[in-house]
């Protein structure tokens, strides 16, 4: 091998991977030309260079259609969509949240509703999963609405309201459950939309038992 042929690393970067091909293509005259000859170097450097730039291109294009095929955007996610997550369990109390009885933010969520457990519960998601205002039907533990978050609620993982830890422990612990979107929400939920939102959920989950 020339020594010229050992610089091309060097020269032309991660093109020169291509020559070997070209030689072998070329034939032992060409070859030696590509050797001998610095204007002809440059000709075939040229050809490599035409050949690798839209490999180059695709090769960064793959990595990412490749991640958003198999890890799809939150965006996508849509009802009936069935999604895996770690489910955990919270309260209202000082041991979850920080807060007290008398605080004023005591038993309120995010996104400004109450805490509640019943037909339709206050669970806590990562809004960049499931936005806010998200319906949930989680087996084991019925329906509920995406209304909170929290430092450690980040990707597939989701907390449900209890009234007490008693509850947490006894009731749920931790678990991996494929949890069902229901509705998908548009990242805002009130109160005066709770009630009408546990109507359209009924309505439209007709002999699906609910837990509460």
């Amino acid at each position: 091998m020339s020594a010229s042929f050992l610089v091309m690393p060097k020269r032309y970067g991660r093109k020169w991977v291509v020559l070997p091909i070209l030689l072998a293509l070329l034939g032992p005259a060409e070859a030696e030309g590509v050797s001998g000859s610095e204007a002809s170097l440059n000709d075939k450097a040229q050809f490599v260079s035409a050949i690798a730039a839209p490999a180059a291109a695709q090769e960064k294009k793959n990595p990412t259609a490749s991640k958003a095929s198999k890890h799809r955007d939150a965006s996508q996610a849509a009802a009936g969509q069935i999604v895996r997550v770690l489910a955990t369990g919270y309260t209202a109390g000082v041991e979850s949240t920080g807060k007290r009885p008398g605080h004023p933010q005591y038993g309120i969520t995010y996104s400004g509703v109450k805490v509640r457990r019943g037909k339709l519960s206050t669970i806590a998601a990562d809004p960049k999963l499931f936005p806010i205002g998200t319906v949930l039907f989680i087996p084991g533990y019925g329906y509920g609405i995406v209304a909170d978050t929290g430092a450690r609620i980040k990707g597939h993982k989701i907390d449900l309201y209890f009234p007490s830890t008693k509850q947490v422990y006894r009731e749920w612990g931790k678990r991996t459950v494929d949890v069902r979107i229901v509705k998908r929400g548009t990242g805002k939920v009130t109160e005066t939309m709770f009630n009408s939102i546990i109507s359209e959920v009924l309505a439209s989950e007709k002999g699906i038992p609910v837990s509460g």
